[in-house]
């Protein structure tokens, strides 16, 4: 299952420029989006996740919809990103299927072992530092937490791929990747780019 070094985890859903804005990373490289959306009604969620997977199956690109595996189904996703408190991976499987790509959130090296003995095909852990893009943020991991989290990964036969995310910039790849770490989240640092193919084709060469 094909599972990217690079994720871009969209800004959330605020008005039709979205679209727009999805369009512009896709053409610029970007080859696995995660479409977030919060505070939107159940059809209206749909809606957004079937404009955004259509844009992404267009251009070959997986996208995987945030917290809301019925979503997921029902708008022909590739699959879901579960949080803390979302649907449990187990669950969700069952709804999926076992073709559907499922990521989950993970905060403590505990927080990992129980996605894994779950069955995700990735997990996203951190935050590397501080970030606006989530609410009630979870303690920093900095350089030496992944460090530390990749070896106890190591140890207990671990092989999920994990994703680094929070406020990460290409300045930090390089030295995370020492950690031993599979890939990057990012979200501000390519939705505020101007020049989003030279950052995208940067990360590219580092990660190849």
């Amino acid at each position: 299952m094909y599972i990217s070094k690079i994720q871009y985890i969209s800004p959330q859903y605020q008005n039709e420029s979205y679209f727009e804005e999805l369009q512009k990373v896709i053409e610029a490289g970007a080859d696995w989006i995660q479409v977030r959306v919060k505070d939107l009604d159940y059809n209206q969620w749909l809606e957004v996740a079937k404009k955004a997977v259509a844009i992404c199956k267009q251009n070959g690109v997986k996208c995987i919809i945030n917290d809301n595996p019925n979503i997921a189904i029902e708008s022909n996703a590739d699959g879901v990103h579960l949080g803390k408190n979302d649907m449990s991976p187990l669950e969700a499987r069952k709804l999926l299927g076992k073709n559907k790509i499922i990521g989950g959130t993970a905060n403590t090296f505990d927080d990992i072992q129980n996605l894994v003995n779950q069955g995700v095909d990735y997990i996203g852990f951190g935050p590397y530092r501080f970030t606006t893009t989530k609410k009630n943020l979870s303690p920093i991991v900095g350089h030496d937490g992944y460090k530390s989290i990749l070896e106890s990964c190591k140890n207990n036969g671990i092989s999920t791929p994990i994703i680094a995310i929070g406020g990460i910039t290409g300045d930090d790849v390089r030295s995370i990747l020492e950690t031993g770490i599979y890939g990057f989240a990012f979200s501000g640092y390519i939705a505020n780019a101007v020049d989003k193919k030279t950052i995208i084709d940067d990360l590219k060469k580092v990660l190849a």
